[in-house]
């Protein structure tokens, strides 16, 4: 997938289309994000020791773990997480969604 590192889009600051910086950034892993996020590892350590929901399992674990999955292993692809600097005002935007796709390059 070729994107140009140059694109016209419309900036929500400056109200107009004008040039956006294209960079790709890195995915965020999972320890990086903030610790009390509502996925945060923190977070659900303290769930799973019964911490602010009070006792018991949730119904979670009181089923056996699927044993035959269809899909199996990792995704061979990854989402695209650009972001867009305007070339006027210097703010940034992110993209509203990825796209799936093997292999990244800024033209």
């Amino acid at each position: 997938m070729k994107i140009p590192k140059e694109i016209k889009r419309l900036c929500k600051t400056c109200k107009k289309h004008t040039a956006h910086k294209v960079t790709l950034s890195k995915n965020k892993t999972m320890f990086s994000v903030h610790p009390m996020s509502h996925g945060g590892t923190t977070r659900q350590h303290a769930k799973h020791r019964g911490k602010g929901i009070g006792m018991g399992n949730c119904g979670r674990f009181s089923r056996p773990p699927v044993k035959n999955r269809k899909m199996m292993g990792k995704k061979m692809t990854k989402k695209t997480d650009f972001r867009y600097t305007c070339l006027v005002c210097k703010k940034a935007s992110t993209q509203a969604y990825g796209i799936r796709a093997k292999k990244v390059e800024l033209v």
